[in-house]
């Protein structure tokens, strides 16, 4: 077998192999939205029901998985992005280098549900907090911390290095540079890793279940800030809709948790995929500004 047989042959494996992970996801997520089908009426989403009441409203999930996801890109994205920098711009080859190396691929390696017993003893009880958003968005960020820092890394590290040579060549600092070159070159891929980091914590359960609980205080936006009645408490329980399903497909709370729980998932798979096409799109949005590109 020649050269090019064996590059058809190859091309036509890894072509099959595509199609065979599109085909997947096709079916996937088709199987999960039919079985959800109607999850875009209002009074399901935006329903803010008591837990025994049959039908259900997911409103408090909801708002509970975009506001954990708040408050675990303000904690992540700059301690990934500081690490980022740091291996891409100072560290220096060495022992040091690689043992920091292999603490952050065996962060990586991890289990979610290991981080979650961890926060459990951390974030719970050592700190006497209990079952609170905050501490769901800290475990939620140690699981994020690795992903982040790779992409912030290799982002830098792809920057051309003549931009950064004729940067210093012109008098700035490296800090100036890192600023004022570095971050604004590598934006597309900065924001593209975050967003896609991101798209994790709405499917995330195992470690929030031992931090964020699976209750969800009746909400209240007029009540005062340190009560668990407002939404905006980070202190407060908070059940995400990733811990819904669960709760409703291992205890069956509701009279119809099933189909509660099928168009919550409904919900959860659409939530994923728009946050991905969001996040290309406004990637290459960022890309245009500048680069000044028309593509």
């Amino acid at each position: 077998m020649n050269a090019r047989t064996m590059n058809k042959v190859w091309t036509g494996i890894f072509y099959l192999i595509a199609s065979f992970v599109v085909i997947l996801l096709l079916f996937l997520v088709s199987e999960i939205i039919s079985r959800g089908w109607g999850f875009w009426d209002i009074n399901f989403l935006f329903g803010n029901p008591s837990n025994t009441q049959a039908g259900g409203g997911i409103g408090p999930q909801l708002f509970n998985s975009f506001y954990i996801l708040v408050l675990t890109l303000i904690i992540s994205v700059p301690i990934g992005l500081g690490a980022g920098i740091y291996l891409a711009e100072y560290a220096k080859p060495g022992r040091f280098l690689g043992f920091l190396r292999l603490c952050i691929e065996t962060l990586a390696s991890l289990p979610s549900i290991v981080v979650g017993l961890f926060g459990l003893l951390v974030f719970v009880t050592m700190t006497g907090w209990g079952y609170t958003l905050i501490g769901g968005a800290l475990a939620i960020s140690i699981l994020n911390l690795p992903s982040l820092t790779r992409v912030c890394e290799t982002a830098l590290l792809n920057v051309p290095k003549n931009s950064k040579e004729g940067s210093l060549g012109l008098g700035a600092t490296k800090w100036q540079t890192i600023v004022k070159i570095s971050i604004p070159t590598a934006i597309p891929q900065l924001i593209t890793g975050i967003i896609l980091a991101a798209g994790r914590i709405f499917g995330e359960a195992a470690a929030l279940i031992y931090t964020a609980g699976l209750t969800t205080p009746f909400l209240n936006t007029q009540a005062p800030i340190n009560t668990p009645m407002n939404p905006f408490n980070i202190f407060r329980p908070a059940e995400t809709l990733a811990v819904h399903i669960w709760k409703l497909n291992s205890e069956g709370i509701v009279p119809d948790a099933q189909a509660i729980a099928a168009k919550s998932a409904a919900v959860l798979i659409v939530m994923v995929l728009v946050f991905n096409l969001v996040a290309r799109l406004f990637a290459k949005f960022i890309h245009r500004r500048f680069t000044g590109a028309k593509r």
